[in-house]
């Protein structure tokens, strides 16, 4: 009888599609640190989970655990090598939360654009249309580059395209060929894409081939003047060199939705840098995002134990094979 810990509560559908699986239990762990982490731990077959860390020491207390699932794409926070020593499968949220992600990219874009912070602290000053007014501008006719061509990035390049935008994609895992055949031009390197753009958008995991990719360097071949959007992984970004391209005036503005460390302490140095439109982590957080991937999620445990997982929401398919 698989028992599975829920490390914070799932969209109620979800939770009720897996309470209703005959022969499975289900614990949720509302606070899941120390003590109450470690007892539902020692329980738990099969686990979902957000942000806690899954390492060494976390499955040193989980000794019957089979599988993990992420609620959500990154996996930051698990290590996956002593995962796989382990032969237990990481699954993720694969398509679940790229529309939601998607828009939200938009939403920072035209946030952006259209001055809307500005334009509502004047509109409540009873500051009406003057001459001093921020400038405001339209997305169509610019060019976006899309950083990442995924799941994610591809749904933004879609989605700016409909707004008439130039699309750039930058991908070097992805073929020519394939961003050519979506409608999209191919930036033979990052550094032409970015010497071209007016937007910058960012949807590429963080691993160590790319943290910190967003840096000094990458800031100055940006062309002058243009706009940066973050909201895969706040580890992609250098923050003190944005803060000082944001305050030069080089870089105009940023929307971002990641940071390095979150949540967000008082020495982020993006805080006190100009023209930066924030959220809080949650471009997936929409009410059909969070069910999405909690069914998801949900998915992957029942199939695991059937024997059924979709192994496009595997991470290290290796296990798989072991496992047969």
């Amino acid at each position: 009888m698989p028992h599975v810990a829920l490390l914070r509560s799932l969209h109620p559908d979800a939770e009720a599609r897996l309470r209703a699986e005959p022969g499975f239990t289900v614990e949720v762990v509302q606070n899941p640190v120390g003590d109450e982490l470690r007892d539902a731990m020692t329980r738990a077959e099969a686990v979902i989970v957000r942000a806690t860390p899954i390492n060494a020491e976390f499955l040193g207390f989980s000794p019957k655990l089979s599988i993990v699932a992420r609620h959500g794409v990154g996996y930051d926070a698990v290590d996956v090598p002593e995962l796989t020593k382990r032969g237990i499968p990481l699954t993720v949220t694969a398509d679940a939360n790229a529309l939601s992600v998607a828009e939200h990219a938009l939403m920072l874009m035209l946030t952006i654009a259209k001055q809307v912070k500005s334009f509502d602290e004047n509109t409540r000053a009873f500051k009406w249309s003057t001459t001093d007014a921020p400038t405001a501008y339209d997305l169509s006719g610019m060019t976006v580059l899309v950083v990442g061509f995924g799941r994610i990035g591809g749904r933004v390049a879609r989605l700016c395209h409909a707004f008439g935008m130039d699309v750039l994609v930058c991908d070097p895992n992805v073929p020519m060929n394939t961003v050519k055949g979506a409608g999209f031009r191919y930036a033979k390197t990052l550094e032409d894409g970015l010497a071209e753009a007016d937007w910058v958008t960012m949807h590429c995991p963080s691993n160590a081939e790319n943290r910190g990719m967003v840096n000094a360097e990458f800031l100055k071949t940006m062309k002058r003047g243009a706009r940066l959007i973050n909201t895969a992984r706040g580890t992609l970004v250098q923050e003190e060199a944005l803060a000082a391209a944001l305050k030069s005036g080089h870089v105009a503005a940023a929307g971002l939705d990641v940071f390095w460390e979150e949540p967000v302490v008082k020495t982020n140095p993006l805080l006190g840098a100009p023209n930066v439109v924030m959220t809080p982590h949650s471009a997936a957080g929409t009410v059909q995002g969070m069910r999405r991937m909690g069914l998801s999620a949900v998915s992957s445990i029942i199939g695991h134990f059937k024997g059924e997982v979709d192994p496009d929401m595997v991470i290290n398919k290796e296990v798989l094979r072991l496992n047969r």
